[in-house]
């Protein structure tokens, strides 16, 4: 009896997947636990076994191709058994749909088609015979293209030519779905003219889906406020630099925030805490997540039980994850859990900045770079280093003196360093 291996749910976010790469093809012998293939999730791409065993009968999301979850991903079975039915009853998710919309959309063109082949036919006939052989030509190049009345219509409104689509419907017709998945960027690109505006719409890929989404969410249902803070990093400077002249362990500057901001947690659980609805979720683990650029968006892998670790570990996690973000090689394991975040912009120049919280955290530290200024000590003017920092606060679950407190534990650390190294 064949079985039909459906998209699978690989992270708590995901709604969609694509189909990265196959490690079978139709009639390929596939054993419980072997490699099927590559799935791309909105953070990762992860690695798909099968559950089932038998000959791999129907591939359903070609490589590239994008399907919500419990789509028909493949079809298993014994050798030359009859799967039409399973294909004809099930197919992907939105085939109902697609048939419904194309037959709406047969029966309003229907006429309109009807009138527009009557036109052609008296224009070809008036036509001279040379126009007359060029439109023939065009109109059998039309002919040889299969796709649904609306995937036409998509690919007009949207300006895709359908011969550099290519279809996954029954034939190789050009279906809803493929007109969605088009990816303009492979098309060649047009040449920009002096004086001339042009512009290229790029497909949402999963992870910037998910990071709309989830910040949109964020930003206007928790009511958000900003504390901004500067810190006097002259100890930090020098306690790094005697930390790597002795360690082969070079330590960053945001090894020495992640530790601080853990110790400080710790002092402040309100600030390690979660909205929940109906209540508030108090953690008294501490695990942070540390925002990382990839290039589809952004990542957050997390560092559990930051609290306990020092230092030089802590710098070998972030370095380690990081590289598995930018390599879409993250398991959820390793992104999920956070009770709060770091984004640290500071390596880009930038001096203060505002972050949106990052759920279910209640607040987001916001890092800016260590800027020399003036700055005034034992009552002269001299030069120092600084660093703001915005912290982010939700103010269901923070009020403004807990974040401050918060900021001012966080400050005392890094002006006193000692306390993290030991």
């Amino acid at each position: 009896m064949a079985e039909v291996v459906t998209m699978p749910r690989l992270s708590d976010t995901m709604e969609e997947g694509t189909v990265a790469k196959w490690h079978k093809k139709v009639g390929d012998k596939v054993s419980e636990g072997d490699l099927l293939a590559e799935i791309e999730t909105d953070k990762a791409t992860m690695d798909f076994e099968s559950f089932q065993e038998g000959v791999l009968l129907h591939i359903g999301i070609e490589e590239g191709s994008t399907a919500p979850v419990d789509s028909i991903l493949a079809i298993l079975g014994e050798k030359g058994e009859d799967i039409s039915d399973i294909l004809e009853g099930k197919s992907s998710s939105e085939s109902e749909k697609d048939e419904k919309e194309e037959s709406k959309e047969e029966k309003e063109e229907g006429k309109d088609e009807d009138k527009k082949e009557d036109k052609s036919e008296k224009k070809e006939e008036s036509s001279s015979e040379s126009k007359s052989k060029e439109s023939t030509s065009d109109s059998s190049n039309d002919d040889r293209i299969k796709a649904s009345p609306l995937a036409k219509k998509m690919a007009k409104d949207k300006g895709i030519d359908l011969r550099s689509v290519k279809g996954t419907g029954e034939g190789g017709r050009i279906v809803k779905q493929d007109i969605d998945n088009y990816k303009e960027s492979a098309a060649p690109a047009a040449q920009t003219e002096l004086g001339k505006e042009s512009y290229e719409d790029v497909p949402v890929s999963q992870m910037r889906k998910v990071i709309a989404k989830r910040l949109a969410e964020s930003k206007f249902t928790a009511p958000h406020f900003y504390l901004t803070l500067d810190i006097d990093m002259d100890a930090a400077m020098e306690a790094r630099k005697s930390i790597n002249l002795i360690s082969e362990t070079k330590i960053s500057f945001n090894d020495l925030v992640v530790k601080a901001v853990a110790a400080s947690l710790k002092k402040h659980p309100a600030v390690n805490s979660s909205w929940m609805g109906d209540k508030i979720r108090v953690n008294h683990h501490v695990h942070i997540g540390v925002a990382v650029a990839v290039e589809d968006g952004l990542l957050v892998p997390v560092i559990r039980h930051a609290d306990q670790k020092g230092l030089a570990t802590i710098n070998g996690e972030v370095k380690a994850l990081a590289e598995k973000a930018k390599n879409k090689k993250l398991q959820p394991a390793e992104w999920e859990g956070n009770t709060f975040t770091i984004s640290n912009l500071g390596m880009f120049g930038i001096e203060e900045f505002t972050a949106i919280v990052n759920p279910p955290d209640s607040c987001i530290l916001a890092v800016g770079g260590i800027k020399q200024v003036p700055v005034v000590k034992n009552g002269a003017v001299v030069s120092g280093n600084v660093m703001k920092v915005t912290l982010s606060c939700d103010h269901r679950v923070v009020d403004g003196a807990t974040g401050a407190g918060f900021l001012q534990t966080f400050k005392g650390l890094l002006e006193n360093p000692m306390g993290l190294i030991l």
